[in-house]
């Protein structure tokens, strides 16, 4: 049996540890929710449907194409549902699914820490600021 170096053994368990992080639902799911607009737009819909310039009011900064993108990852993961009325000219409407309502608790529990916790955040990055 031939023997393995230390940095063979390393590359060996880095390779399985990038392995084992690709295939983690949490990581894989922490990628589209630590998007900004993917936030801020789950907000917005939380009250109920919308159309794509109310969406846009409300995540005021986020332009077309941003806005697009981001309501298109969120309707292929199935937390929107996008529903088109027939009419001149067509209405669209975005809505959360089931699982986006699922995920408004957690969403609001992060968003009520941060806002609690925020002055310590703030306090930390000047303590080691300014120990640099």
């Amino acid at each position: 049996m031939a023997t393995i170096s230390a940095a063979e053994k390393r590359e060996i368990a880095r390779r399985e540890y990038n392995a084992n992080l690709a295939e983690c639902p949490g990581h894989e799911v922490l990628a589209t929710l630590s998007d900004k607009w993917v936030t801020l737009v789950i907000s917005a819909l939380a009250d109920g449907p919308l159309r794509h310039s109310e969406v846009a009011r409300i995540v005021a900064g986020a332009s077309q194409k941003m806005l697009t993108q981001t309501l298109r990852k969120l309707e292929r993961d199935g937390l929107v549902e996008r529903s088109v009325t027939a009419s001149v000219p067509p209405r669209v409407d975005y809505e959360l699914t089931g699982l986006g309502h699922d995920l408004l608790p957690l969403q609001r529990a992060i968003k009520a820490w941060a806002e609690s916790h925020i002055d310590a955040v703030h306090a930390a990055r000047a303590r080691y600021d300014t120990a640099e």
